[in-house]
């Protein structure tokens, strides 16, 4: 008899401690969640309390804190240590990962709270539309902030990347989530910079035997990934005229000659949260780029031809 519940005890132990990391690595990646985020991403098939129960822990333990948001209704909004930042990149899952910046300090968190949790909503469209859908992706599939390098020390840094495994293809996507705090204009310079990224190749450097510079080929993007993922755009913070101003903007700087290519071999769309939250990534409610109908509707996972 006490043997039996000695095994119940260590299974149950066993399944709390993975509970734990899994909860820790997702704050470490994703920067912020709120309660309601973090349990739907970690455990929606069980009551909330136990995701409470599993926040509050790893605060006693000193991993995780979190703040008030009192124009949201007084949401707590949750970010890892410094601590607990240092502990989960010791883990296999997360060590080639950089740390989050400002995460040791409340107010910094809670001024940067509405675009990160916007970006965390974004990640759970995916996460949960792949759920319905009998598809793959994983909460660690969803990778904020990989820097990437474009040269002269600027680099290229989306939102997200998102890994998804459909019924038939693996998929990368490149996120962008804005919240209307730039210009269209700025928005759509971010094309620019995608274009950049795809076709740069670095520049010479210094071979083992002196006086030799070896001349790399081959574009950078090719050492991380065998397609270049698509770009997606998911605009808020204004009404449908913002909206529109943002993806006819999107669809102006299309006609650069450097973007026009770019878009050849690369698929961009656009749509609002509003309409991703609404009907699920999956539906045809993304507008492509580089289609020469701005109206077009397509869903995301759709070839790069107009």
């Amino acid at each position: 008899m006490t043997n039996t519940n000695t095994n119940t005890n260590t299974n149950t132990n066993t399944d709390a401690g993975g509970g734990d990391r899994l909860a820790l690595a997702v704050l470490t990646q994703y920067r912020m969640g709120t309660t309601q985020q973090l349990h739907r991403v970690l455990a929606p098939g069980v009551r909330i309390e136990q995701t409470r129960r599993r926040l509050a822990k790893l605060r006693a333990e000193g991993l995780v804190d979190r703040v008030t948001l009192p124009q949201a209704g007084r949401l707590r909004a949750w970010f890892p240590t410094e601590y607990g930042v240092r502990v989960a990149l010791e883990w296999p899952e997360l060590r080639e990962r950089r740390a989050p910046r400002l995460v040791s300090d409340p107010v910094a968190a809670r001024l940067r709270a509405g675009h990160t949790l916007a970006v965390t909503e974004t990640a759970l469209a995916f996460l949960e539309d792949a759920r319905r859908r009998g598809e793959t992706c994983l909460p660690l599939d969803w990778l904020p902030e990989v820097h990437h390098q474009i040269g002269n020390g600027e680099s290229v840094i989306p939102d997200a990347l998102l890994y998804y495994r459909s019924s038939d293809a693996m998929l990368r996507a490149f996120v962008e989530v804005d919240r209307a705090t730039m210009g269209p204009e700025r928005l759509a310079a971010k094309l620019t910079a995608y274009a950049r990224l795809h076709r740069y190749i670095p520049g010479p450097t210094l071979g083992r035997r002196p006086h030799i510079n070896l001349q790399s080929t081959e574009e950078v993007w090719r050492q991380r990934y065998p397609r270049f993922p698509r770009v997606l755009f998911v605009l808020d913070g204004t009404g449908p005229t913002g909206i529109e101003n943002r993806v006819r903007a999107l669809h102006a700087l299309a006609g650069d000659p450097a973007v026009s290519t770019f878009l050849r071999h690369v698929p961009a769309l656009a749509t609002p949260l509003t309409d991703l939250l609404e009907h699920g990534p999956a539906a045809p409610i993304w507008r492509p780029v580089q289609s020469p109908d701005p109206d077009r509707q397509v869903d995301w996972m759709h070839s790069h031809h107009p």
